[in-house]
């Protein structure tokens, strides 16, 4: 049966990733380390490809096979179990590794037999003589099929949020959280959206480089909303405005939220320096740094983890001492003066449901339990925002998560509780559209579909006197 490409069901974009054996080698022992060791993907590929000494095309091809093969874990293995007819549990790991990798190619229309060829090549190479004749069963099988006709055979029957888990590679309770939170016509967009690997996006930081003069040092174009940002393709680090720490890499969402808390920090002043208190890894307290220095004010900077804590220091090395202090510490503990900041910022550790696009690994180690294990440390931590707070000073709580029990549910206790003033956030970024949380219209929740930036939640409160 012939077969029409259908690059989009696997969001797997624009990049060839044909090449030779290296590669997908080289791919292979990338996904190894990420399902045997638990490792972030991101890292992970970097990592073998520093080993490997991989580069250009090559690197390119290693990192969209892994990212694919990750982000689509959930429904290649339907289509493997399916194609083996067994369960994956009694295979050996590292040939469901191939049998993905496999599926991969397929997926993004290469040739039947050069995906079963190559396939059995690469297991017989990096596993064994022993298991090339399953692996060439399996994969006869698996290029039986368009992988459009694979999505309709396994979702047939299924309800509602059990297709659009297969179709869009997302677990159930996932595609159920978003549904609660979108129009019914936008569900299957915004699961889509989070199939599609973003273009990075560069911030042109305050003080240190104008938008257009980071525009001229490497090409790309302006973000639609922020006026800091730049998108565009390619490694950031080739750019000398990012090697020397006047711009750096961080999505326009992350952009838009920061500028709301100083745009709300700005119509309700008082005295004192701003606060970030979950720094690292460091984009925010760069931005924060130098809005604060345009305003003659100090930034502190904190982080728990000393790791992260430098990774801060290093994204602020752009600003003279002076503008900015870091410190490593347990917010919760409040290392500082309570009532001291004009601006508290808390970018709160998630479950990190909005940043699905950019971390191709996160959706299939994210569980239910996991939103609610983190919802004593966000209480804790915007308990410590309220009281670092000024009177008359405002709260910026932030995550990067649409999950209600992370977002509204949080700031709506401690709002009860200290009688804190809720702002309309969404009027401190008038020029993004549609940018309110369905949950409440005074907050922010900005989505990939709609805005072309990772799902970053926003509320902005003032403390009373």
């Amino acid at each position: 049966m012939a077969r029409k490409p259908d690059r989009r069901s696997f969001g797997g974009g624009s990049r060839d990733i044909q090449g030779g054996n290296r590669v997908r080698l080289v791919a292979f022992r990338a996904l190894r380390r990420v399902s045997a060791e638990a490792g972030y993907a991101n890292l992970v590929v970097a990592d073998v490809l520093r080993e490997t000494g991989l580069t250009g095309k090559d690197a390119a091809a290693v990192t969209d096979m892994v990212s694919a093969a990750c982000r689509w874990q959930g429904t290649l293995d339907r289509i493997i179990a399916a194609a083996a007819g067994r369960e994956l549990s009694t295979l050996q790991p590292a040939v469901v590794d191939v049998l993905r990798l496999g599926a991969v190619l397929w997926a993004e229309s290469t040739p039947a037999h050069a995906v079963v060829s190559e396939m059995v090549t690469l297991a017989r190479n990096a596993i064994g003589e022993r298991v090339s004749g399953l692996v060439n069963a399996v994969m006869r099988r698996v290029v039986g099929k368009p992988i459009p006709e694979w999505l309709a055979e396994l979702s047939a029957g299924m309800d509602m949020l059990d297709a659009l888990s297969v179709r869009h590679a997302h677990p159930r309770w996932i595609v159920a959280v978003f549904a609660e939170l979108l129009p019914a016509n936008e569900l299957e967009a915004a699961l889509n959206a989070d199939n599609i690997p973003p273009v990075p996006t560069l911030v042109a930081r305050p003080g240190l480089i104008a938008r257009d003069a980071l525009l001229a040092a490497g090409g790309g174009a302006p973000t639609a909303y922020s006026p800091y940002g730049v998108t565009r393709p390619g490694n950031p680090a080739e750019l000398s405005p990012v090697r020397i720490g006047w711009a750096g890499v961080q999505d326009e969402g992350s952009q838009l939220v920061t500028l709301a808390a100083v745009r709300a920090a700005t119509a309700y002043p008082v005295s004192g320096p701003w606060l970030d208190m979950c720094a690292g890894p460091g984009g925010k307290a760069a931005l924060l740094s130098g809005l604060a220095a345009e305003q003659g004010r100090t930034l502190l900077a904190n982080e728990l983890q000393p790791h992260r804590a430098r990774l801060v220091a290093q994204a602020l090395r752009g600003y003279p001492g002076g503008t900015h202090l870091v410190v490593t510490a347990d917010a919760r503990t409040a290392p500082w003066r309570e009532s001291s900041f004009a601006l508290t910022v808390a970018d709160a550790p998630c479950s990190g449901l909005g940043a699905l696009r950019r971390r191709p690994d996160s959706r299939w180690r994210r569980e239910p339990k996991s939103i609610s294990e983190l919802s004593e440390l966000q209480r804790d931590l915007m308990e410590s925002a309220v009281r670092a707070t000024a009177p008359g000073g405002v709260v910026a709580w932030i995550t990067c998560s649409p999950h209600p029990d992370e977002t509204a549910a949080i700031v709506n206790h401690a709002a009860a509780i200290h009688g804190l003033t809720l702002l309309d956030a969404p009027s401190f970024l008038p020029e993004v559209p549609d940018a309110a949380a369905a949950s409440d219209s005074r907050f922010v929740q900005l989505w990939p579909h709609r805005h072309g930036t990772d799902a970053m939640f926003l509320a902005l409160a003032v403390k009373p006197h």
